[in-house]
């Protein structure tokens, strides 16, 4: 039987716990057997859209070309991962309606306490003024208005933030 595919869009603020999510769900997809692919933020910055800076007009394009390679892999049967802050509502739904197959996670934890994970110094640099444009300091993030799930990182456990986007993904069905 061939998988069905689907976009699991990780959104939040940086240090909310995206990619955390969705490193521990590629274990768990790992033991299931199924086809996945993983587009971390940081990495497609550094390699597909590179040369992009930070405005919102390419923030949005960084976006829609994360959706583009997305929606290939998805209508080929693969279930991809997508880590990226991707501060804007309507590019977000944007790639959506062109992906179709689409379940939105809000990765949703207070900026306090994502500047208290800030391991790469960035909220610091952005606070400081050497970060121009940084979402949440001077540029704002649109939280999802009703994601398929939303995670809340600073009250729960990686394991349930995990438990709830299998959960949903068994209830549509790409996971049996």
């Amino acid at each position: 039987m061939k998988q069905r595919g689907v976009t699991i869009w990780f959104t939040g603020f940086s240090g909310a716990g995206k990619t955390t999510i969705t490193q521990a769900l590629a274990k768990e997809l790992v033991a299931r057997a199924v086809n996945f692919e993983i587009l971390d933020g940081d990495i497609v910055r550094q390699n597909l859209t590179k040369g992009l800076g930070f405005s919102k007009e390419d923030r949005d394009e960084n976006i829609r070309r994360i959706g583009f390679v997305s929606h290939l892999l998805t209508r080929n049967g693969v279930i991809v991962l997508v880590s990226a802050i991707s501060p804007y509502r309507a590019i977000r739904e944007e790639v959506r309606q062109k992906i179709g197959d689409f379940v939105e996670v809000f990765v949703n934890a207070p900026l306090a306490v994502c500047e208290g994970r800030d391991v790469k110094g960035l909220y610091q640099r952005a606070r400081a003024g050497e970060i121009k444009g940084f979402t949440g300091i001077d540029d704002p993030y649109e939280p999802p208005e009703n994601p398929e799930v939303e995670c809340r990182t600073d009250l729960e456990e990686l394991s349930e933030s995990v438990a709830k986007v299998l959960n949903k993904l068994e209830q549509l069905g790409y996971l049996s």
